[in-house]
């Protein structure tokens, strides 16, 4: 044997398997940090805005329903649901279950040839997983048995959030073959929270009347707080999309901002025409509608286009919050507590309808970077290069996507909570719901007189205008009780 071969190669030339030559450090990087960026939005954030948002006695235990969800679904994500949404397909729109944790695997070059290994992929799905779930409590808070939500959240992520998942955001998916375009989760994520959400409300049934009468937040300024962590995590949400620090990546994050306020700001100034008050859980309204509707757009539309899709996002569901809620029967009989069906199922629905329309074939093709974004067009580029008929088609896919979404998701949730209350009762017991928090966890949120809401007995009350503002709070445009 040459003893030359014997020799230890230079260190230049030794492979290094922490960094295999597939992999791109900045992507990678910048991968991990958006998924970050995602699960603060839910925790913290989330488990704030829930907290900080219902009345009092339901502080602690909206909280907990987020921070449960969002711990469960790592676990069932790893276990099984990674592989049904993203791995080797089993039928057009589920794949094999496996789990998700061999070293072998993990480090191995994920899908689609991203420069970034499978662990940093599972890690940034399953935040997006995550915050699905805990969007569909929003509708459930003040009334759900705890325990049901214990069993609703492993079952609707294994067969709800994984069918849809796959459809649209797996290569080999039907929706995807289709040519649907989603972005960052108009669809997988907002749509089927807000139609899973409102579903499940109708089974679980409403609050206690005294609840839906007044359900005043128990603190205003921590609900911002939780907003804001929402609001700037969603940086990651769709700066995380492009699956690289990437233009596009730019692109869509600049987008994001400028829809989410100019969609706060035209919520806000429909509450001032129509309410009278500049209402800040209006505004927060806004802001929501405004960030859900950008979602399936936010890379592949132009800045211009944003500024459309926040004026839309800021109208369209105000109009059916404020307006046609009122008038629509079933929309009045479903206690919706958060509202999310009006500003993740509308909202949602609404995106992804305007990206089928807005989507510049130019930004298509950087982010896929291949032939392949010929076929994908927005209508209204479609009728400037005379491609009419490849802009009906775009948004006959999207409306497609729509149905499928609302089909899957009123009929995957309303069996699970058939299933569920076979086990547990839905709904918590009248005096459980009169209690609240420490009638179901023993523990309260906040050491304070009486019970936080109250504040006839003191002597600033009607000094400082508390009973006044708490009343007002539903008729400016917060709707949280949904009556």
């Amino acid at each position: 044997m040459n003893e030359t071969t014997l020799m230890p190669l230079p260190p230049n030339l030794v492979p290094d398997e922490g960094s295999p030559f597939w992999m791109n450090k900045g992507d990678n990087a910048w991968q991990l940090t958006a998924a970050t960026l995602v699960g603060l939005q839910s925790v913290p954030g989330l488990v704030i805005l829930y907290g900080s948002i219902v009345k009092k006695k339901w502080a602690v235990n909206s909280a907990f329903m987020a921070l449960y969800a969002f711990a469960a679904v790592l676990l069932c994500w790893v276990g099984w649901g990674y592989r049904m949404s993203f791995g080797d397909g089993l039928v057009p729109f589920l794949g094999k279950p496996n789990i998700s944790l061999d070293e072998k695997y993990l480090l191995e070059q994920t899908f689609n040839n991203e420069k970034f290994p499978n662990a940093t992929m599972i890690y940034f799905q399953f935040v997006f997983a995550a915050i699905t779930l805990i969007l569909i409590a929003g509708a459930l808070l003040g009334r759900m048995n705890f325990h049901a939500w214990m069993l609703f959240v492993p079952l609707w992520l294994t067969f709800s959030y994984t069918f849809v998942c796959y459809s649209i955001w797996c290569a080999d998916g039907w929706l995807a073959q289709l040519g649907i375009i989603d972005f960052a989760g108009g669809f997988v994520i907002h749509l089927s929270s807000g139609v899973a959400g409102f579903t499940a409300a109708f089974w679980v049934g409403p609050r206690a009347t005294k609840d839906r009468e007044r359900f005043p937040p128990n603190n205003i300024l921590l609900m911002l707080a939780g907003a804001g962590l929402l609001w700037m995590g969603w940086s990651g949400f769709n700066g995380g999309a492009p699956y690289a620090a990437s233009t596009i990546t730019s692109l869509a994050i600049l987008n994001t901002h400028v829809c989410t306020a100019t969609s706060l700001l035209t919520w806000l100034l429909l509450d001032i025409i129509f309410f009278g008050k500049p209402s800040v859980i209006g505004a927060t309204q806004g802001m929501i509608t405004g960030l859900v509707c950008i979602t399936p757009a936010a890379g592949v539309v132009q800045g211009w286009a944003s500024i459309i899709m926040g004026i839309m996002s800021g109208c369209i569901p105000w109009y059916t919050m404020m307006v046609l809620h009122k008038k629509i029967w079933l929309l009045k009989q479903v206690d919706d507590t958060m509202a999310v069906f009006h500003t993740h199922a509308v909202a949602g629905s609404l995106g992804g309808i305007l990206v089928g329309f807005f989507t510049e074939p130019k930004l298509i093709r950087i982010l896929y970077g291949s032939s392949e974004w010929w076929n994908f067009v927005g209508l209204a580029y479609a009728i400037h290069e005379r491609r009419f008929g490849a802009g009906m088609r775009q948004m006959g896919v999207q409306l497609l996507g729509i149905v499928f979404v609302v089909i899957m998701n009123v009929t995957i949730t309303s069996v699970i909570c058939l299933l569920v209350r076979l086990v547990v009762p839905l709904r918590l017991a009248d005096d459980e719901l009169h209690m609240g928090d420490d009638a179901i966890h023993g523990e309260e949120a906040y050491a304070l007189w009486g019970d936080g809401e109250k504040f006839e007995t003191s002597k600033h009350s009607s000094v400082h205008g508390v009973d006044e503002f708490s009343a007002a709070v539903p008729k400016v445009g917060g709707e949280l009780e949904m009556a």
